[in-house]
């Protein structure tokens, strides 16, 4: 009878280099915050301490604790208790699904897109926006249910969108800003991929737009408004 000891090893290799394989990536929370997410955060408990929410004292102690914040964890729960979900300056509920049922939900601000995302619009409406979002990976999917609906992706620029699956007699639009990504970084800079977003639909009817709005003009080094 043959020995299984070389199965057994082989078996054990080949899930040692999956495990390798399999690329770490933090939790929404734990994502370094920048600059720019910490001003949301204090321009909110400034608006917060004006009508009366906060305390003098209060603000103050948030404020040194969302300048001393490092992840977007320590900068959310300064203000959960300010705004309700859809207000909040850091969402970091990304995985839960979006669903437009007979009614419209949406996506927008500062939130956490995750590597997958389920949407749901039947007989209603989902707008995903993703100019101010941050991207957990460099390709997300986002697995599409469309009857009769309307889907309405934002990107920003130098985002690439690509669309699969099947959708019978659906309507797409895309209006996207087209710029060219380097294949190369240039010396001194980081190798940076282009994001892509693959929007993958199963669905019957409706409309599925995609657009990036174009940057305002500048006139005399004014923005026309």
């Amino acid at each position: 009878m043959p020995s299984l000891r070389p199965a057994r090893r082989a078996g054990g290799d080949l899930r040692l280099e999956y495990l390798l394989s399999v690329t770490y990536r933090p939790a929404p929370r734990d994502l370094r915050a920048s600059d720019f997410d910490r001003e949301r955060v204090i321009s909110l408990l400034g608006e917060a301490a004006a009508d009366g929410r906060l305390t003098p004292a209060e603000h103050s102690e948030r404020v040194e604790r969302a300048c001393a914040a490092r992840t977007l964890g320590d900068l959310a729960v300064l203000t959960t208790d300010l705004v309700g979900p859809g207000a909040q300056p850091i969402r970091l509920d990304g995985r839960r699904a979006v669903t437009g049922v007979f009614g419209r939900d949406s996506r927008d601000g500062r939130w956490v897109v995750p590597d997958s995302l389920p949407v749901v619009a039947v007989c209603g409406e989902v707008e995903l926006d993703l100019r101010e979002a941050l991207l957990q990976s460099g390709r997300i999917i986002i697995y599409a249910t469309l009857i009769l609906g309307t889907i309405h992706l934002i990107v920003p620029e130098g985002v690439a969108v690509e669309m699969s699956g099947t959708a019978v007699l659906t309507r797409k639009v895309t209006r996207t800003v087209r710029q060219p990504w380097p294949r190369l970084p240039a010396p001194g800079q980081p190798d940076l991929a282009q994001p892509v977003i693959e929007l993958r639909t199963v669905g019957f009817g409706g409309t599925i737009r995609v657009t990036s709005p174009k940057r305002p003009r500048r006139l005399g080094g004014l923005r026309r408004g």
